[in-house]
């Protein structure tokens, strides 16, 4: 993956203001390939945290950016405090993560350094009324300042360009390490979770791992659980994360609902179930489903954007599930439930799929053809494992 095997390392500025999650593993993943390649790698990010303590212990240089999860008043000083990281970090390229820290990039960069912005979801999804049509102004006039945007997945793209959205797009989906997500016996598992261990060995156990809040749609999947248990009653589920919604989540909850709180390690907790589940609201590509396939767990995941390509061909109609449907949800958790030996033959499928589409070593080197590209280390001609669209759609003021 080295990006320039003749010249000066590349200095790569990543910047993000979440620090858990879906988001901060993808950028982990990217600062150690990158490093390995040989590339000066720098993320800015809010500090206290984990993902500036992993990205400094793999050796990556860390600079502390004070960013909150929404704009307002605050915008301007966030912006200020970029700014100055980028003059002291002097970087060659800079990728911004997520609809904040995209926001403040290419306002403090104003496209005088190769910037790539790489949503994770469109924000404007996330909002309605004036705060969604604000957000979405912003990404058509923002656009201007991205050298590339890059989707994870072409349903994402298409959102972002049907909102009218201009500049160049790229896809390179999401990608999970196969040797840190793989299968293990579900009993030898289970045994080593407190959590469980009250709760019968042979119980269907159903996993959700994710932020506690509206994007992840917990408040679904515990509306439809109900249905659930009235047709696998001795099922249970377990919530693994935290998040604002936490406490009404805990309110709403009946009794064979269990809440593991933030892991920092969710692989047990894919490895112990016996199906995984995310009805999320929007999505770009999700982690979760990527990560619970290569520990060849089922999965049931709503149709957002980026679903149905996490999907091996063919197990749609099983899996896939329209969101904020309880009903719809409810059916297909119990019909898989109910049925171990589909569950089982899922499951190996999953795994298989996510070895030759999705794994990170493949993102990764997507990433780096696409560096180099921008950087002018190679032909713009050469294949790159990215798509790059040209917009038809003009750039909105």
């Amino acid at each position: 993956m080295q990006l320039s095997p003749t010249g000066p390392r590349p200095r790569v500025l990543h910047v993000t203001q979440p620090v858990d999650g879906g988001v901060a593993r993808v950028v982990l993943d990217l600062v150690r390939a990158q490093l390995a390649a040989g590339t000066d790698v720098t993320v800015a990010c809010p500090p206290g945290g984990g993902l500036a303590a992993a990205a400094e212990a793999l050796g990556c240089g860390v600079r502390p950016w004070h960013a909150t999860r929404s704009p307002g008043p605050w915008l301007g000083r966030e912006v200020r405090s970029l700014r100055q990281v980028v003059r002291e970090v002097r970087p060659d390229l800079v990728h911004a993560h997520s609809a904040k820290a995209g926001l403040a990039t290419r306002l403090a960069v104003r496209g005088r350094v190769p910037t790539v912005f790489q949503p994770h979801a469109w924000s404007f999804e996330a909002v309605g009324g004036i705060t969604g049509a604000l957000a979405l102004n912003w990404e058509r006039w923002g656009a201007r300042w991205a050298a590339r945007m890059v989707c994870v997945s072409e349903a994402e793209r298409r959102t972002g360009q049907r909102a009218g959205i201009g500049g160049r797009f790229g896809v390179i989906p999401n990608g999970v390490d196969p040797e840190r997500f793989h299968p293990a016996s579900v009993d030898t598992v289970r045994a080593g979770i407190p959590l469980l261990e009250g709760v019968e060995p042979a119980a269907p156990l159903v996993v959700c791992v994710g932020r506690l809040c509206r994007q992840k749609g917990q408040d679904v999947l515990i509306e439809a659980w109900a249905e659930v248990l009235r047709r696998v009653p001795e099922a249970r589920l377990v919530l693994v994360g935290d998040g604002p919604d936490a406490s009404a989540l805990r309110a709403s909850a009946p009794g064979a609902v269990l809440f593991a709180g933030a892991a920092a390690d969710a692989v047990p907790w894919y490895q112990a179930a016996d199906l995984v589940v995310l009805p999320s609201r929007w999505e770009g590509m999700a982690l979760a489903p990527l990560e619970a396939m290569a520990c060849g767990r089922p999965v049931v995941i709503t149709d957002v954007d980026g679903a149905r390509e996490s999907l091996p061909p063919g197990q749609a109609p099983r899996c896939l599930v329209p969101p904020e449907r309880p009903d719809a949800l409810a059916e297909a958790v119990a019909e898989l439930l109910l049925d171990p030996l589909l569950r089982e033959s899922l499951g190996h499928q999953g795994r298989r799929y996510v070895l030759t589409t999705h794994d990170v070593r493949h993102t990764a080197e997507a990433v780096a053809d696409l560096y180099r590209e921008l950087l002018g280390t190679r032909p713009a001609t050469r294949s790159t494992g990215v798509e790059p669209t040209e917009c038809r759609e003009s750039i909105h003021t």
